[in-house]
């Protein structure tokens, strides 16, 4: 059975739809209104080898963080839906990791599916203050959000690097690498001395 899920969130300041499908190959449909965001994921997804289908209209007259933000939270919830289908998420690997140059950039990315959300977003000084004609921080608010429904733990560390787009593409194939490490099924039992996952 595959592990897929569908999205649907409306909102004064987005309207999404998104479908997820975890044991895809890799191919998107993705339309934000926001070129370089559907860059970004179109990477993710094609690294974690997911079939991601995406739509949403936001309020980006004003900025990109609502857009970003509530993406991030939908696409988690899709992930953490479509994870559960299949015996609980019972033998999967759950950790991930991955380190990606991008020509002058180097970022690291470990990831653990353990039912705890949290984000560490380490060294981002090295951010550009704007890129893509947006501030640097919707970035650490997307994948903040994220975490927060997918349930996960996301550590992100840019090592080095002076073009933005060029980190950011590296955290994006990162932590999609990743992902598609940490969803292998390699057995039957829970991740856990615990005997359980608290997804």
């Amino acid at each position: 059975m595959e592990r897929s899920a569908n999205i649907t969130r409306t909102t004064k300041e987005t309207d999404i739809s998104l479908s997820l499908n975890l044991d895809g190959s890799g191919k998107t449909n993705i339309q934000t209104g926001i070129g370089f965001l559907d860059h970004m994921l179109t990477l993710m997804a094609f690294w974690a080898k997911f079939d991601l289908e995406l739509q949403c209209k936001g309020d980006i007259h004003i900025d990109f963080h609502h857009s970003l933000e509530d993406i991030g939270l939908c696409l988690g919830m899709a992930f953490h839906k479509a994870l559960l289908q299949e015996n609980n998420a019972n033998g999967i690997e759950r950790i991930g990791f991955a380190k990606i140059p991008m020509d002058e950039a180097l970022t690291e990315i470990c990831l653990d599916i353990s039912g705890r959300s949290w984000l560490e977003w380490k060294n981002d000084e090295i951010l550009p203050p704007i890129i893509a004609g947006d501030e640097k921080d919707v970035w650490r608010e997307f994948y903040k959000a994220f975490v927060s429904t997918a349930k996960m733990n996301l550590h992100i560390q840019f090592h080095y690097g002076k073009n933005g787009h060029h980190l950011l593409e590296s955290v994006a194939k990162g932590v999609g690498k990743a992902l598609q490490k940490a969803i292998t099924i390699t057995g039957t039992q829970a991740t856990s001395t615990k005997g359980s996952l608290d997804l």
